[in-house]
């Protein structure tokens, strides 16, 4: 029984819970087995907390046989990438800078998933503050794409989409600030969401870019990822950026919407620099919609494409260099040993705790923040966000949605780009202009390269448009299988 639960869609974890064929604590004893059968090859988990999650378990089983269980949600685990916080668990941001800290609250997201009854599983490994798309900059050191060992998950949530992928949960919670949920969905093959900017609270996420960064989910199918999303999304005062808007029933509305709709396809997003296997995957995925009745408009977007990558690798940096400030070995954190004085001690703890990638976003963000520069590049890439923004709006007049390739390559080896930042950087291109644009997006499985590595199609939607965006994502999946193939690890 507990091979056939691993791998199976969170709406029928729930449904097997319901109707009492299988238990809470059978479901966790499942995936606390294929955890400890196979991450020692992925390395997804930073670390886990079997006794706490099985005391859980027991609780989710007890309230369902007194008729009290929490929702659809309620019993099941779920994992979460190590920058949100969850109390008394380890909150590292997989730096050495907090190797050694204890979240002492809970964030938002993971008080609402608690609510609703989820089982926090385990901390997912990621690139070192969310800094990376490969999740190779880890001072846990790297993960490995379950579908090629050799290969990175993405990043920089590629623990927490690996984890998925390889049946070592059933969901997660991973953040995108880039790209970095829908990217690591695309190259392990399973769904990956990144609500609209403000939809759901930040409260509890470690911060690397405060006006990019937002919550998201991991899942195998279109429904779970719904499913998550009406869990965690709500205003929340204790974030100034959260929006207070109502939050529908996702899974029920992306049922009932069912188009055809107007769907753009950026002709920018199809040149240079994108595999031609990922290509003509995405291709096949856009004349599936246009034989299902949907109107295929091509549309241009050459603001976009030519300065998305420019402007976001300012912002983001600068807001990276004040967020991280912070870390200054006085307060919490990393403290260096071998410092003399005050001044030693701060250069000498970020020295030691951070690594080369955070090093390298820091110092190009104190330059661009930096007297006489602060004009010339942070000020001119925020006037390009607007008009990046201003472009999708124009687009979206004519347009329900969006299709392009999530990522321009599938998975790529190990290392092969590690010394290359900026070759690191554009696996960013197709994803980092809904962040700037504050949008939501969604990855979902298209197809397959002939090396046997999976391939991603990303919807981009309209501002707090979910239900339509997880409606159209969903129509897509319906007509195929690509979310029902696992790896063999």
């Amino acid at each position: 029984m507990a091979a056939e639960l691993i791998f199976q869609p969170v709406a029928q974890l729930s449904a097997l819970l319901e109707t009492a064929k299988i238990s809470s604590v059978e479901l966790l004893q499942a995936f606390v087995a294929r955890t400890k059968a196979v991450d020692g090859r992925v390395k997804a988990f930073n670390s886990f907390d079997e006794p706490g999650a099985l005391a859980l378990a027991l609780a989710a089983d007890e309230r369902r046989a007194q008729g009290r269980a929490r929702g659809p949600l309620d019993g099941i685990p779920v994992g979460f990438k190590d920058v949100i916080a969850v109390e008394g668990q380890p909150l590292t941001c997989s730096s050495k800078m907090l190797a050694n800290y204890v979240s002492p609250y809970d964030a938002t997201a993971t008080t609402n998933l608690k609510a609703a009854g989820m089982i926090p599983w385990g901390r997912l490994n990621m690139d070192e503050f969310a800094m990376g798309s490969s999740t190779e900059n880890s001072a846990f050191g790297p993960t490995s794409n379950p579908w090629d060992l050799s290969r990175v998950p993405g990043g920089s949530s590629g623990g927490a989409a690996a984890a998925v992928a390889a049946g070592e949960a059933p969901a997660s919670l991973g953040s995108d600030t880039g790209g970095s949920i829908r990217q690591p969905a695309a190259l392990c093959g399973i769904v990956g969401l990144k609500p609209t900017y403000g939809l759901v609270s930040r409260y509890g996420l470690a911060a690397f870019a405060s006006s990019l960064d937002q919550i998201g989910t991991f899942a195998h199918t279109v429904e779970d990822a719904a499913l998550l999303l009406g869990a965690v999304a709500g205003h929340d005062q204790r974030d100034s950026t959260s929006f207070a808007t109502p939050v529908p029933d996702y899974r029920a509305e992306l049922k009932q919407r069912t188009g055809p709709w107007r769907l753009g396809v950026p002709r920018e997003f199809f040149g240079a620099g994108l595999d031609p296997e990922v290509g003509a995957a995405v291709r096949q995925a856009i004349e599936f919609y246009r034989r299902s009745g949907c109107e295929i408009r091509e549309v241009s977007m050459p603001f976009t494409a030519e300065y998305a990558v420019a402007a976001y690798y300012i912002i983001a940096t600068a807001e990276c260099s004040s967020n991280l400030a912070r870390y200054d070995g006085m307060r919490y954190g990393h403290r260096s040993a071998a410092a003399t004085n005050a001044v030693d001690l701060y250069f000498k703890s970020r020295a030691e705790g951070f690594g080369e990638e955070v090093k390298r976003r820091i110092i190009l963000g104190t330059y661009v923040l930096s007297s006489g520069y602060y004009d010339a590049y942070y000020l001119r890439a925020q006037k390009v966000r607007t008009l990046i923004r201003d472009e999708f709006m124009r687009v979206f007049q004519e347009c329900d949605a969006l299709l392009s390739p999530t990522s321009p390559t599938a998975a790529f080896k190990i290392g092969e780009k590690v010394s290359d930042p900026l070759a690191m950087y554009l696996n960013d291109i197709y994803t980092i202009g809904v962040n700037l644009a504050g949008l939501p997006g969604i990855s979902v499985p298209c197809g397959f390269t002939g090396g046997g590595l999976p391939i991603g199609l990303q919807v981009i939607g309209q501002p707090f448009q979910e239900s339509a965006l997880l409606a159209i994502a969903r129509a897509y999946e319906q007509g195929h299988d690509w979310h029902t193939k696992h790896p063999v690890l």
